[in-house]
């Protein structure tokens, strides 16, 4: 039986995307006759009727290139139901595009944004599947999202070139890394990178005690400090705000910039910030995010020969299943403060400056 197969990447990109796409692309034309269309730049594409037929040759060599072959771009959930200026009914708009190609079903590559605008269109009655994409594993239900390893390694990699510069000059590095509402990035590659401080979205920090955090290593004849911290870390200060409240007269100063000032000031230590930013996301895929990505995408192709909708993919244990959408979309997995991994950088001597 012949299977019309919508494909697309949403949000931001990262390491594993066309792994994925290729997964799928590769099971479907093993299992079933299927026909595959790809939607370029997302959401976007599926409003404005953007896409291209495929063919199995589109998925050749795409295995180990980052970013992704269909485009992408972030269209926030926030913003589907709402009819701005140009007088586009979004939703409506994607049903007619995903009627007017004639797909059995749309495979939606993404994070948490685009599990819910793919919760979304499944309530509106088309087919759909989801898969786990994003360098923060912060998806709900999984215990790994493909992008994260590679991030992790290249987070790894930037904290442990700045030990050699920073133990030259004595000084104190605050790097940060990507992770807006969950520290999952920044805390095992603070680990791994053997950061001295990791502040976390979860556990909000006093910049007090940072500061003697790195007094501390001083004292005990160690000249250098290097803390890890999440680019959506919060001071206790700012946790206690609501939102509107964290007036940033500055939006480049950035928290690690706002960290290091605080050092700096509360112990006269040389501090330098350092924010690697989107090479998290760059580049080839490492191995074990070629395998996940591949092992996610087959799983969906499978999804689709049984007919089963309105679920994501995901891995649980060394299991790759499916969880129903509605039970993902617009839930976070952020870092629980008793976490295992929390408290074995606690016991190691790492401190979260709460």
């Amino acid at each position: 039986m012949k299977r019309r197969i919508g494909l697309l990447t949403a949000g931001g990109d990262c390491p594993g995307l066309n792994a994925c796409i290729r997964g799928v692309a590769r099971a479907s034309y093993e299992l079933f006759d299927a026909e595959i269309v790809g939607i370029a730049d997302g959401y976007s594409g599926l409003i404005q009727g953007d896409f291209q037929e495929l063919s199995r040759r589109d998925f050749s060599g795409i295995l180990t290139r980052g970013g992704t072959i269909l485009g992408t771009r972030r269209t926030p959930f926030r913003d589907m139901r709402v009819i701005g200026d140009d007088k586009v009914n979004k939703v409506a708009q994607m049903k007619d595009t995903y009627r007017e190609l004639r797909l059995d079903c749309l495979v939606c590559l993404g994070g948490n944004g685009t599990h819910k605008t793919a919760n979304l269109l499944s309530e509106e009655g088309l087919n759909i599947i989801g898969l786990p994409k994003t360098i923060d594993n912060d998806i709900w239900g999984t215990d790994v999202t493909f992008g994260f390893h590679t991030a992790c390694n290249i987070a790894t990699d930037v904290i442990d070139r700045i030990h050699s510069t920073a133990e030259s000059h004595g000084r104190v590095m605050v790097v940060e890394l990507m992770g807006n509402k969950a520290g999952w990035l920044t805390l095992q590659s603070g680990i791994a990178g053997g950061a001295d401080v990791v502040l976390l979205p979860e556990i909000p920090y006093d910049v007090e005690k940072v500061a003697a955090a790195c007094e501390a290593r001083l004292r005990s004849k160690k000249s250098f400090t290097i803390i890890a911290v999440a680019e959506g870390a919060l001071s206790k200060e700012e946790a206690a705000m609501k939102k509107k409240e964290r007036v940033n007269e500055n939006p480049y100063r950035t928290v690690a910039y706002r960290v290091a000032e605080g050092i700096q000031k509360l112990t006269g230590m040389e501090t330098r910030a350092v924010i690697p930013g989107h090479i998290q996301r760059g580049g080839s895929p490492c191995p074990y995010d070629r395998v996940l990505s591949t092992r996610l995408g087959v799983m969906a192709a499978e999804l689709i020969k049984e007919g089963k909708y309105g679920v994501s993919v995901a891995l649980k244990g060394d299991t790759v299943v499916a969880n129903p959408l509605a039970e993902v979309a617009g839930k976070t997995k952020m870092v629980p403060p008793d976490h295992e991994l929390v408290r074995t950088a606690r016991e190691i001597g790492i401190t979260f400056g709460d």
